[in-house]
């Protein structure tokens, strides 16, 4: 399973320089509206100090991590769904993400203009979500009278009808679909053939100064902006230094800055949390390695993810703990304390788990 996440924001919030630093590329960024034009994507490695100590045990040649896609595209204006900017450009490039991560300028740059005139993190939040809305309405007016007809010759259920007006109605209220789906219980099942982009969560990226980054209390205060949605604050030109340093220079300037962890860690993490992923590990002499699946996954859905095969053909999975196999020391000794679990069709994955497949062609 690969995760792929679409980045958005208005012109000039640091899309670019973020998305350079997570893959290490040289995409333009420039100081003046649209320097992005066509799609970038880049695909970076979720960071998992795991991989090197199995690699340890099991002697592997190469080290795999789970990885994130990430898909930089043209700065979203208002007017956007009306054709401003670059229009609707964009939307085919993020319709096939899993989520979508909102670039948010906090920063202040006399040098960088700000398309709007002024650094105003709510506008900019509410002038992209209008956007975004307007482009589902605008999806789901096309298909609702296509589907009504379909309704009426029993070629579809009357509940897609219905989820796709319930849906029209939360858009027509000015909420994005994801933030109404707990509260108005929306079937959602009837309405994936969509990529509606308001149905996708959100991660805000908060592209902010050393001022901020310092200061606890104002990063609360955006936060509130989007609870409950998982908010990352970070300097995109630091993360662009950060990455052109080695291991040790780069720690030392992320201490300086009060920063335990880079916001490119944290975004490629807190990706995985919001779309509820996790990963479990396989290793032996050739690699080790972390694969990406759901959380609430069974061990042949787990299977699967390796090869379509390994699922339909499952017989077992012999399964141990990351923390029982380096507390051992090896799988041998692992087993012979009594760590390493045969399960079956119904055991479900768990974050860490170091997995052997037995399965028939």
């Amino acid at each position: 399973m690969a995760l792929t996440i679409g980045i958005v924001g208005l012109p000039n919030v640091g899309k670019s320089t973020l998305f350079n630093a997570l893959t290490r590329n040289n995409v333009l960024a420039a100081n003046y509206p649209f320097a992005t034009i066509e799609p970038n994507v880049g695909v970076v490695n979720l960071p998992d100090p795991r991989l090197a100590q199995l690699a340890e045990v099991f002697g592997s040649k190469q080290i795999l991590p789970a990885t994130v896609s990430f898909v930089d595209i043209a700065g979203i204006v208002k007017g956007a769904s009306e054709g401003e900017g670059l229009g609707n450009q964009f939307l085919a490039n993020i319709r096939e993400a899993e989520a979508i991560a909102q670039v948010i300028r906090v920063f202040d740059d006399p040098d960088v203009i700000h398309v709007d005139g002024k650094v105003d993190p709510r506008s900019d939040m509410e002038t992209i979500n209008t956007e975004l809305i307007l482009a589902d309405l605008q999806t789901l007016e096309k298909a609702i009278p296509r589907v009504e007809k379909e309704v009426k010759i029993k070629k579809r259920e009357a509940a897609q009808l219905t989820a796709m007006q319930a849906v029209q109605s939360v858009l027509e209220r000015g909420d994005t679909i994801f933030s109404s789906i707990a509260s108005d219980k929306l079937e959602m099942g009837h309405l994936r053939e969509l990529s509606l982009l308001t149905a996708k969560p959100f991660i805000y990226v908060f592209n902010v100064d050393d001022a901020v980054l310092g200061n606890p209390e104002r990063q609360e205060e955006l936060r509130a902006l989007v609870v409950p949605a998982d908010a990352i604050f970070l300097d995109a030109k630091l993360e662009a230094d950060l990455v052109e340093l080695d291991e040790a220079e780069a720690r030392e300037m992320l201490e300086m800055s009060g920063q335990e962890q880079s916001g490119l860690d944290q975004l490629a993490h807190v990706g995985f949390h919001t779309l509820g992923l996790q990963t479990y590990l396989t290793a032996g002499p050739k690699e080790s390695r972390a694969w990406t699946v759901k959380k609430g996954a069974t061990a042949p859905e787990a299977a699967g993810v390796i090869h379509s095969d390994f699922q339909r053909g499952f017989i077992k999975a012999e399964v141990v703990s990351f923390e029982d196999l380096v507390d051992a020391g090896s799988m041998s000794e692992a087993k012979s304390r009594g760590k390493v679990r045969i399960e079956g069709k119904e055991y479900v994955m768990s974050d860490g788990d170091v997995v052997e497949f037995r399965f028939n062609v």
